[in-house]
């Protein structure tokens, strides 16, 4: 019957996925779990990442266009809630008749802009993977322990809760200190583990770090991060501090200027404090400082998660390099 909606599918191969959200971990993960099984089907896989504005009329054809080489392509367009109207177009045509080999990942917000794109999808079956933040305590909690099982690891109630208590509600925080407690500690992980690497000090010191380090502010970032060092704040911790702390910057310098103040929070997916605050930091930062910076804290990442010697002379380099980026302009 016409208008009836098709059936959908868990299969990450699905023609199109929908990843429909505002946190940037769970968007970034829905990319990589179509990208993983693209390449466990064919290792020579083409990946294509844009921004809405990347995806002008006609450039999606091209993307999906059959090659000599019948290769496989996953095409991931982020922000598809911004793509212009033409472009939507081109997306609806391309959902009603998807190419064999190609899956089409489509990442947006789920508010009202855009809307209609959304509801083409999901009419015509498209998978969907939920992104949305998560803003109950339980909801965090329970990410908690689903990150212990991908991990093959075993935590107390009270651990996963004593977690969530102290490293805060970001989830690559909490991402980050499951995976660094997961590689450290042997046996069921409790809450006096927990507290041994994280109580009352990880989010305070991380951030920072990562607060005087895109301010610039490079001796009193040094001087935090060896403080933070010093009392057992793991390493993984700070680099995901500070490659927040640039992605924000990143991200605020990107958006549409006019925007009022709480529009912008939603556009973000930043409290309405935080802007003000990321928008202070932000002065002195020109795009390619961003680009330099993230590099540098892709590479400490890196190092401290073992594919370095010398962890705490990585993060050092890292913070002098954020913060030398801070000046860039």
């Amino acid at each position: 019957m016409a208008g009836t909606r098709k059936k959908t599918t868990d299969d990450p191969l699905a023609p199109v996925t929908l990843a429909v959200g505002q946190e940037d971990l769970l968007l970034d993960r829905a990319v990589r779990d179509v990208v993983t099984a693209a390449r466990a089907a064919d290792p020579d896989t083409d990946v294509r990442e844009l921004m809405a504005a990347d995806l002008q009329p006609g450039t999606l054809d091209e993307l999906t266009s059959p090659s000599l080489f019948a290769e496989r392509k996953v095409v991931a367009v982020r922000n598809a809630h911004d793509l212009s109207a033409d472009s939507v177009k081109d997306v609806k045509a391309y959902i009603g008749s998807p190419a064999e080999e190609i899956t089409l990942v489509l990442l947006h917000a789920g508010g009202a802009k855009g809307k209609g794109l959304l509801d083409v999808a999901r009419k015509a079956g498209a998978r969907e993977v939920a992104c949305a933040k998560l803003t109950k305590p339980a909801d965090r909690l329970a990410f908690v322990r689903g990150e212990f099982r991908a991990l093959g690891r075993s935590a107390t109630p009270e651990a996963a809760q004593a977690l969530v208590d102290s490293v805060g509600s970001d989830l690559r925080e909490l991402s980050s200190a499951c995976s660094q407690l997961a590689a450290d500690v042997e046996g069921t992980i409790d809450d006096a583990v927990v507290a041994r690497y994280y109580t009352g000090r990880a989010e305070a010191s991380s951030f920072a770090v990562a607060d005087r380090a895109v301010e610039g502010r490079a001796a009193e970032a040094l001087e935090t991060l060896r403080w933070a060092m010093a009392t057992g704040v793991a390493p993984v911790l700070i680099t995901s501090a500070l490659a927040q702390g640039v992605r924000s910057i990143g991200k605020l310098a990107s958006a549409p200027r006019g925007m009022r103040p709480g529009d912008l929070a939603r556009e973000l997916g930043m409290p309405p404090w935080k802007i003000d605050r990321v928008r202070q930091q932000m002065r002195s930062w020109s795009a390619d400082g961003v680009s330099t910076a993230l590099r540098a804290v892709a590479a400490a990442d890196e190092a401290v998660k073992g594919g370095g010697d010398d962890p705490e002379y990585a993060l050092e380099r890292a913070v002098i390099t954020v913060a030398k980026a801070a000046r860039s302009r």
